[in-house]
């Protein structure tokens, strides 16, 4: 394809991005593909690495063919010239120029230290989302891992990571990663859903108008069934036991008000602990662009545009709602994006379609958003002993006493006082808890980089090739 055509930058290889780098490239757009992993696919498409030999790797997947379908087209794109896919690409920042687009900065390799500059027209955001983990005395014990690691570790590498597991938390994530294990010859010893059962009752309506969804719910179930896996709804994990590693857990039933009944506490025998809350976005990349945020989520228009000019998002990153989703957002942003970038007002006829599966998904994840909200009184499972950063190995009760004690009433705040979300992580694990026992609403990072960057990167960055 000519270099005098327009060019789009696509961060991101999961559904999104490649729905939107294939309908885009397939309308006359030069593609880059940007992705920090070493294939396409992202966490819902992954796969074995072809090292490992996996026969059936479809097996780990329900939506395999619509994976092969999406490959096949990339392949075919690459090989025409139209998209440049660069793996292990890790973004850090996207800089908007005066008037020549934007420049994609990143990070190539493992390592993550030797920069790499992307020129573009045009960027789409298809970032993804990262699990929501509430912690609970005994979750930084080996043997706790999150809902989506230990569905990585299968779709990745085949490896399970025990031999006895509890899967637990809230989320529709739960039923895949509880049958894959129980498949992969784990045994799951049990299921443990915070969510009420009458909860999908008074929401039975909304959910009903996607039977795809109801009927996919129903064939975990009878998965669950036949691998015996006990399923205890309306219960919580109350603590991990163990010294140097997980030995079992403690759960127990909740109440109407989502606290902990006393007496129904029971003790669950178990080397893993699979857990997760759902998922957040990721919106760094748009918050350093100044996008604007709808909640937790990149605020978009119809044609999937922020309103940052040049700059579109899809996906998980615009609010969680699953592969079908991000597939048909990818789709529309691809074509907006392509007639844009042409000079021309996109046809909403061309992408009727996607739009109206877009409509209908986004209702039925606001239910079941609904159906699957964290236990009310979740911060109180927090002893004052509990680390709740671990970067910075910040306790429940630090953070209490920046509340109670120093007059903390903001993320910020309390990170300055406690410490709490300066790690590594930068509180992406922690700031959901630390939101939580400061009781305020959880704010955006404002983070200037999207991940951390070496010096001498930064010193170098914006300079020319001269």
């Amino acid at each position: 394809m000519a270099h005098d055509q327009p060019h789009l930058a696509v961060i991101g290889a999961g559904p999104a991005g490649l729905a939107a780098a294939i309908a885009a490239a397939a309308r006359g757009v030069r593609v880059t593909l940007i992705d920090s992993a070493p294939e396409a696919g992202g966490q819902f498409y992954r796969r074995p690495s072809p090292g490992l030999g996996a026969r059936r790797p479809q097996t780990l997947h329900h939506q395999w063919r619509t994976w092969e379908r999406l490959d096949d087209s990339l392949r075919t794109h690459v090989q025409a010239g139209a998209v440049r896919h660069l793996t292990d690409h890790h973004v850090w920042f996207v800089e908007r120029q005066s008037a020549a687009g934007f420049t994609v900065h990143a990070l190539l390799g493992p390592e993550q230290e030797e920069p790499v500059a992307v020129r573009a027209d045009a960027v789409l955001l298809a970032t993804g989302g990262y699990e929501n983990v509430l912690p609970f005395p005994g979750w930084t014990l080996p043997g706790v891992v999150t809902a989506g690691g230990a569905q990585a570790m299968l779709k990745g590498t085949l490896a399970v990571p025990g031999r006895t597991a509890v899967v637990a938390g809230t989320g529709p994530l739960l039923l895949p990663v509880a049958t894959g294990l129980a498949a992969a010859g784990v045994e799951v010893a049990a299921l443990v859903e915070s969510a009420d059962p009458k909860a999908f009752v008074r929401r039975s309506r909304a959910l009903a108008a996607q039977p795809g969804k109801v009927a996919e719910g129903a064939q975990y179930a009878g998965q669950l069934l036949r691998h015996r896996v006990r399923t205890l709804m309306h219960h919580t994990v109350v603590e991990a036991h163990g010294t140097e590693q997980l030995t079992g857990v403690t759960v127990a039933a909740l109440d109407a008000d989502g606290q902990v009944r006393p007496g129904t506490e029971r003790r669950i025998a178990c080397d893993t602990l699979a857990v997760g809350h759902g998922m957040l976005p990721h919106t760094d990349l748009a918050e350093t662009l100044g996008c604007g945020l709808d909640g937790a989520a990149v605020h978009v228009d119809d044609e999937q545009r922020t309103d940052v000019p040049g700059v579109w998002a899809a996906g998980e990153t615009t609010g969680i709602g699953g592969a079908a989703l991000s597939l048909a957002e990818g789709h529309i942003a691809g074509r907006s994006i392509a007639a844009r970038l042409h000079g021309t007002a996109p046809d909403p006829g061309e992408w009727a379609a996607a739009a109206r599966t877009r409509t209908r998904l986004r209702a039925f994840f606001a239910a079941l958003d609904g159906v699957y909200a964290s236990p009310a009184h979740w911060t109180e499972q927090i002893t004052d002993e509990t680390v709740v950063c671990r970067c910075e190995e910040v306790t429940g009760g630090e953070i209490r006493e920046a509340v109670a004690e120093l007059g903390a009433g903001d993320m910020r705040t309390v990170k300055l006082l406690t410490r709490a979300g300066m790690g590594w992580c930068q509180g992406r694990v922690c700031g959901p808890a630390v939101a939580g026992l400061a009781g305020c609403e959880l704010a955006p990072g404002r983070r200037p980089f999207a991940r951390p960057v070496p010096l001498g990167v930064l010193a170098r960055a914006g300079e020319t090739e001269q």
